[in-house]
């Protein structure tokens, strides 16, 4: 078993490297390549091993009480770990797997990490230089398949590349807009030496990360938000990546204006908080979706105008003044036009507007979000959350888990019905506790994924609430788990159907569920079988004693909670419709 504890180890030796990077050493490339991952405080790596990259994982060998190595069972499941830790800790995660499949095995969660920018350095191992292009045994151009999606990719073939183009990895995948960054490494590349010298990059020609920002816009800026009367934030992960929950709540607070999140956001301000007044978008709660088209002014911290939220850009906030905060200009006026844009990191932005913007309460204002949400509870919370049917909801479970985790627990989730039920009625009170697939909406994610979230975040309660579709898309990795012995609960809302494509079917093709009904096996016995504790719930007085019991567990856990069949998530916004559109039932 490989302790989590040694994630928090720094050897002496990694010190001595960091301190010495520039000094010269002949060594493979194999050798260069933990070098260069220990230089950047690298400690632990999830991958998968094959012949192509078979010299870099014997020199991991070498290393092992220096770099701890993950051996997932499959290489998305690397991916969503290494996504699951660096969401977590804050840190760069790192996947590395061999060429061929092992590499294009690993484009689903580059993509994912792409669109959901998480800093992420992926390696692969690939053909020696003299048989690329020559469709050799495992060749895969996967510099060509990736870079779509990719911040950045790099094919090595001479070892003494290999220190520059890892560091400018590293600082490409965390700087700005983070994202994932692709390796390509030849096989002949590995294996030959060279002087080893290690530098960190810190700045790329012509690669501007953060914008310098521009004093002007931020008066105008608050020129405008001082004069509003109805204004309204809208905040996404930008504020997380940013580190700037801080700043972000001082001014919600100095402001007075209601704000709400899209879901990679959530967390960043918490629950609780009186002026957070919930999840826009598809499924996202009344109020918010309904005032976007009645504010006057609307400030967007952080997040990009995706068609999730925007539903019709032609009705969209078309009465509002737009003020967007963003770091990457490619998303600037990419799908709304705004009247004002401060590029810039919002740590930065915020921290400059907030003296400026007077201290205000926009009482009526908030009243009418308060008014929508007392519509919504009778229409759709109280069914959700007390049911009158005998079977199970799925909110039931997620406020079980609120009232033993007291809010304080890393949620992970998969995509599907599970991911908004829990986005609406997981309760955070801090940053970084909920993990989820977003722009890609990535079945399978949620199990490697909240592996690797407890490795970022040992001392920190991690829960995957997955559903039955999703699980076994990656179900493999409880084979991980049980190496790893990472304390990970893992409750699976089942209910025999693809549920979200259902709810598609239910209100927009007469029922005609198409492939979507499971035949699922016995997900308690398969648990068991990876040497998990695991339970089946299916009536609602044994819920709450089931999730006691996972939750005061030290190990992993596996809980299958049986819920309704064909339960809907509501509200909901069809495609292409107004949020004005939205509908409670």
């Amino acid at each position: 078993m490989l302790p989590i504890a040694s994630l928090e180890m720094k050897t002496r030796d990694q010190i001595a490297l960091q301190e010495a990077e520039s000094k010269s050493m002949k060594i493979t490339g194999a050798e260069a390549v933990i070098r260069c991952l220990l230089a950047e405080g690298v400690d632990l790596i999830y991958g998968y091993p094959g012949g192509a990259i078979m010299p870099v994982y014997d020199e991991l060998y070498k290393f092992q009480d220096q770099l701890l190595h993950v051996l997932t069972r499959h290489e998305q499941g690397a991916t969503h770990a290494a996504q699951g830790y660096a969401r977590t800790s804050g840190k760069v995660g790192v996947a590395i797997a061999t060429s061929g499949p092992g590499a294009t095995n690993l484009v689903t969660g580059i993509a994912d990490a792409q669109i959901d920018s998480t800093p992420m350095v992926c390696i692969t191992g690939q053909v020696a230089s003299h048989l690329l292009g020559s469709d050799a045994f495992q060749e895969t151009d996967i510099i060509g398949l990736s870079t779509p999606v990719t911040k950045w990719n790099y094919q090595i073939t001479k070892a003494s590349e290999i220190p520059e183009i890892f560091a400018k990895a590293f600082y490409v995948a965390k700087s700005g807009r983070p994202g994932p960054v692709l390796i390509d490494i030849t096989k002949d590349a590995q294996f030959d030496s060279f002087d080893f010298s290690y530098k960190k990059c810190l700045g790329v020609r012509s690669y501007n990360p953060v914008p310098t920002l521009d004093n002007n816009a931020v008066n105008e800026a608050a020129e405008l938000i001082n004069k509003a009367k109805k204004p309204f934030i809208v905040w996404g992960q930008g504020v997380i990546l940013g580190k700037a929950e801080e700043e972000f709540k001082d001014f919600v607070e100095k402001s007075g204006i209601p704000a709400a999140w899209t879901i990679l956001g959530l967390s960043a301000l918490p629950t609780s908080h009186p002026l957070n007044v919930g999840m826009v978008g598809m499924h996202g709660n009344y109020g918010p979706n309904i005032l976007t088209n009645e504010c006057d002014l609307l400030i967007a911290i952080g997040m990009r105008f995706d068609d999730r939220v925007t539903g019709d850009l032609n009705t969209y906030a078309k009465q509002a003044k737009i003020i967007h905060f963003e770091i990457d200009p490619a998303e600037v006026n990419k799908n709304v036009n705004a009247d004002i844009t401060i590029l810039a990191d919002c740590k930065e932005s915020l921290t400059s507007l907030i003296p400026l913007v007077e201290q205000k309460t926009h009482k009526k204002w908030i009243q009418r979000f308060d008014d929508l949400m007392k519509i919504e509870v009778k229409e759709v919370i109280d069914k959700d959350l007390r049911p009158n049917k005998e079977g199970l909801s799925m909110g039931e479970a997620i406020v079980s888990i609120n009232k033993h985790t007291q809010g304080d627990a890393v949620i992970v989730t998969d995509v599907g019905q599970h991911q908004m039920v829990t986005c609406r009625y997981a309760e955070f009170v801090r940053s970084k506790s909920n993990v989820t697939s977003g722009g890609l909406g990535t079945m399978g994610f949620a199990l490697p994924a909240a592996l690797g979230a407890k490795m970022g975040a040992p001392q920190r309660e991690v829960v995957a609430v997955i559903g039955d579709g999703g699980y076994q898309m990656t179900i493999q990795e409880l084979g991980t788990i049980f190496q790893t012995q990472a304390a990970v609960k893992i409750v699976v809302l089942n209910n025999d159907f693809l549920g979200m494509v259902r709810q598609w079917q239910q209100l927009f093709f007469d029922k005609r569920y198409a492939s979507t009904e499971m035949v699922n096996p016995d997900f308690v016995t398969i648990a068991k079988g990876y040497f998990l504790d695991a339970k089946r719930v299916d009536k609602r007085k044994d819920l709450d004693a089931a999730v006691a019991e996972m939750i005061a567990s030290d190990k992993p856990y596996f809980l299958e909670v049986c819920v309704e069949k064909e339960d809907n998530v509501f509200p909901m916004i069809p495609t292409g419709a107004s949020v004005s559109d939205i509908r409670l039932k």
